[in-house]
């Protein structure tokens, strides 16, 4: 039995060391070769150029990926968080979990591409809505709903359990013990799940391609305007052969910004449990 536990152990140990060697030696890497181009023109400068984004910044790519983010992460958190609570304190029956559970699962499992096809085909196509930071958001939304609701089921399942027994054996309503125990309790991993949607959704390309995202525009006033977006950036920059440089530097922005999103969100998390 010592040597299984050591076994593992060193297992577990080799496992973390690999994952922190290769998190840090893409963002080592991205950096090194994007160093040259990243500057305070090339973040708050619109691209320019011949053929365009040859030279310029990525300002209105760095606004539009994070307007399409936050407003899917906060249309996502919702739906998640509400999902979550049915499944975990209101859903009595088990063939009724077993179906939703199974369809989250499902809808998890979809590519993107085809999640991007159907938010054009519903919303474009269908309802005649123009392509837009509105339908991007909508589509990212449908996305990344399983991957929240999943992880904020499972938080909520964890958290506070004899708390909230205690409670309801007192007499307090259920609806008040979900919204003044367990959630707070739950605050951190919740904000945790939310902050990794939002960056899932940030990090996508193919649903924002066909339904909101552009070559050039500038940043968006409305919800109805297309919008640049950082990996379709990146996307046209390599598939067309502009700039490899650039496209390096536009990598190590977009990494840059979703490490900021993930600590931001832990941070208030965290912050809330003091």
């Amino acid at each position: 039995m010592k040597l299984k536990d050591l076994l593992f152990k060193l297992w577990v140990i080799f496992s973390g060391i690999i994952i922190i060697s290769v998190t840090m030696g893409l963002f080592l890497y991205l950096l090194y070769k994007g160093i040259g181009v990243v500057s305070p023109e090339f973040i708050f400068d619109s691209p320019k150029g011949i053929p365009l984004g040859r030279s310029g910044g990525i300002f209105p790519a760095i606004i539009g990926s994070l307007m399409s983010g936050l407003i899917s992460g906060l249309l996502g958190g919702l739906l998640g968080l509400c999902t979550a609570v049915y499944l975990t304190f209101y859903c009595y029956s088990e063939i009724i979990r077993k179906y939703i559970l199974l369809a989250l699962q499902c809808l998890a499992g979809i590519p993107s591409v085809v999640i991007g096809l159907f938010g054009y085909t519903f919303l474009i196509v269908g309802l005649g809505m123009n392509k837009s930071l509105l339908s991007a958001s909508i589509t990212l939304t449908i996305m990344i709903i399983p991957f929240i609701a999943i992880r904020m089921k499972k938080a909520l399942e964890e958290t506070s359990k004899e708390q909230y027994i205690s409670s309801l054996s007192l007499g307090i309503p259920k609806g008040y013990t979900i919204v003044k125990l367990v959630i707070p309790n739950a605050f951190k991993y919740i904000m945790t799940s939310l902050g990794l949607g939002i960056v899932f959704a940030m990090g996508a390309t193919a649903p924002i391609m066909f339904t909101g995202a552009v070559i050039i525009s500038n940043v968006p006033g409305k919800l109805t305007d297309p919008f640049m977006a950082l990996p379709y950036h990146l996307y046209i920059l390599v598939n067309e052969g502009l700039s490899v440089e650039m496209a390096y530097g536009t990598a190590f922005v977009l990494i840059v910004v979703v490490l900021a999103i993930n600590i931001i969100c832990h941070f208030i998390g965290s912050y809330e449990d003091m």
